[in-house]
């Protein structure tokens, strides 16, 4: 299976498999926005220095290619803008999870709606997946909205589901859909 390097979303915006030359920019979009970021993603904390995101982006590259694991970075007109990605592939099962995270710049524009809608068709063609979960703490709208707004479905409701910055855990809403 070749790996794809980008994905072409639309005109302005470009899905790129994450490097280790995007660390500065994902840590920097981090950094600044702390508490914007930090309120849903419990990453954000732990994420101290250029290096601790060198240490996730090796992570990320370590996993075999074959598992179809893919994580990109958002581009908006070149700017670095989030994360895409598929996590917890199943192969056999022909099932995965998607997950992002948007600068608070780039909100409420529709770039991680289209770019969540393409990498499932990237995914589907590539991966052969057909089954796609989508999970969200719960009380986080704008995350929630995305599935919603993609046809997904409310499969249920992972109690304490993650543990949020400060010890906190939250109930995870998890949506689905098939294709």
């Amino acid at each position: 299976m070749e790996a794809i390097k980008v994905i072409r979303v639309n005109e302005n915006i470009e899905l790129r498999q994450i490097g280790l030359s995007d660390a500065e920019a994902i840590f920097d979009t981090i950094n600044t926005q702390r508490e914007y970021l930090g309120k849903w993603l419990p990453f954000v904390e732990s994420t101290q220095t250029v290096e601790d995101t060198r240490n996730y982006i090796r992570t990320v590259l370590a996993v075999p290619e074959e598992k179809g694991e893919r994580i990109f970075v958002i581009h908006v007109q070149d700017k670095f803008a989030g994360l895409c990605g598929l996590k917890d592939t199943d192969l056999e099962k022909r099932q995965t999870e998607i997950g992002y995270w948007l600068s608070e710049l780039y909100q409420k524009k529709g770039v991680v709606t289209e770019s969540v809608k393409v990498l499932m068709q990237f995914a589907s063609i590539n991966l052969h997946i057909n089954k796609f979960l989508i999970k969200c703490a719960v009380g986080n709208i704008p995350s929630k909205n995305i599935p919603l707004k993609l046809g997904y479905q409310l499969a249920g409701i992972e109690k304490d589901g993650e543990l949020l910055t400060g010890g906190n855990y939250t109930d995870i809403e998890v949506y689905c859909i098939e294709k």
